[in-house]
């Protein structure tokens, strides 16, 4: 499939309002305003079958319908781009490089649900791209594609662009709600949901970057044509963010048709493994989702192909390990980030994750027994599906999903004392190379 959403990532003034309007940029959001009622629009996205690029993969036309509007509040609509899941790095590059795209479909999606602001949560650590956007936003503003009255439709809208303290839990769309009224990124009680009661009380749709950048593409060409790039349910444009041990790491766009071995293997994409190299495992939706090994990779890239696998699409945030890959290392390493950045609130999560990575520190350094094996596993059952929101499910996958796989690996840590498993790229680093 010709790249849609990144076709000029690479062109220098991509991200400028001119390059953008060169291209037909905001005549979505004219024929939006103009030929369409909201309704009409989210009986679109519906039937062009988009599902959330965050990670849940949920339908985003029902997402929409469900927000409230019998309430007599003022509705917003926030759009998730924290982006803090490991591996992916796909809302970065819309942002930075087509950052108008973006602001075009805040627009559309607040005419849908009625609302008249939208909120653009940005990672902490995203200060240049935040300086990106900002400017973005004051030039569609200037010229009357943001503000009062948007090509005398009567409709009026504002984006902002709000900075998170760079947290990931505020990827969780309550504990982003939370830290958009200025409280701790924490998630909150559900129901009631966003849809009903979301930022300042009021209903509230959360979509992430890459889900509403494809809603000016659904307004141009059609819900039949959307839903056509891909397999059933699984429509559309989509971005891969590949990272790891391959010969070309980076971010692709392909319709959901494509497999996960022709993304690591593909000519027109990552180009196979580093030199020398075997796969040994996939973790094909960022850090929080179950491993795939290299038997299991020959499934469409889709959030239905992926889950029959028996992993998930997540955030297509796929990180490829090769042989180097001490399983232990890895999953010790992924526990040493979530252990930061539980939010605190879940008892199992705050005190079980921390006990998750003292068990896999000590395996590591050679320290463990038998027993901790079972313990891991113990452990990890009592957090996952326990916690308020998603990031205990998360926080356990690395342990419990490495164990299961390469178990072998744990028990000769165990067994010798060390780490079994020699990383020889650092032996046959040459002396002086940094």
């Amino acid at each position: 499939m010709e790249p849609i959403i990144t076709k000029y990532v690479r062109e220098p003034n991509s991200f400028t309002l001119d390059f953008y309007l060169q291209q037909g940029g905001y005549e979505s959001l004219r024929k939006a305003l103009t030929q369409h009622t909201p309704d009409q629009l989210i009986e679109m996205v519906k039937a062009s079958g988009l599902r959330g690029r965050g990670g849940a993969g949920f339908p985003t036309g029902m997402k929409w319908q469900f927000v409230d509007k019998k309430s007599d509040k003022p509705r917003y609509i926030a759009c998730n781009a924290d982006e803090s899941e490991p591996g992916t790095f796909k809302d970065h590059v819309i942002m930075e490089r087509n950052p108008h795209l973006l602001i075009e479909g805040c627009a559309i999606s607040c005419y849908a649900i009625g609302a008249k602001v939208a909120y653009i949560y940005i990672r902490g650590e995203f200060y240049h791209v935040q300086l990106v956007l900002e400017q973005a936003i004051a030039e569609a503003r200037a010229r009357g594609y943001l503000g009062k009255n948007i090509f005398g439709s009567g409709f009026d809208c504002e984006v902002y662009v709000h900075r998170g303290a760079g947290a990931y839990e505020a990827g969780e769309e309550t504990a982003l709600l939370e830290s958009l009224e200025g409280k701790r990124a924490q998630p909150r009680n559900k129901p009631p949901f966003p849809a009903v009661y979301g930022l300042y009380g009021c209903p509230t749709a959360v979509n992430n970057v890459e889900t509403l950048s494809n809603v000016p593409l659904i307004v141009q060409h059609g819900p039949e044509w959307f839903a056509s790039l891909g397999p059933e349910k699984n429509g559309g444009p989509k971005l891969y963010s590949i990272s790891g041990h391959v010969k070309r790491p980076g971010v692709y766009e392909a319709s959901m048709s494509v497999t996960l071995k022709e993304l690591i293997f593909g000519e027109q994409y990552c180009q196979g493994m580093r030199e020398g190299r075997t796969l040994k495992a996939v973790i094909p939706g960022g850090s929080s989702v179950p491993i795939l090994l290299p038997d299991q990779l020959d499934v469409q890239a889709s959030f239905d192909g992926v889950a029959k696998a028996g992993s998930m699409l997540g955030s297509a945030g796929a990180i490829v390990l090769d042989d180097t890959t001490c399983m232990v290392w890895l999953a010790e390493n992924l526990l040493h980030f979530y252990r930061h950045e539980s939010c605190g609130k879940c008892t199992p999560c705050r005190e079980g994750i921390d006990w998750l990575h003292k068990i896999l520190r000590r395996i590591e350094r050679g320290e463990g027994q038998m027993r901790d094996l079972d313990l891991l596993a113990s452990v990890g059952a009592q957090i996952g599906g326990k916690t308020l929101c998603a990031f205990g499910d998360a926080a356990v996958t690395p342990a419990l999903t490495t164990l299961k796989h390469f178990r072998h690996e744990y028990e000769a840590h165990i067994r010798e004392g060390r780490c079994t498993h020699v990383a020889d790229w650092r032996a046959r680093e040459p002396i002086g190379a940094h």
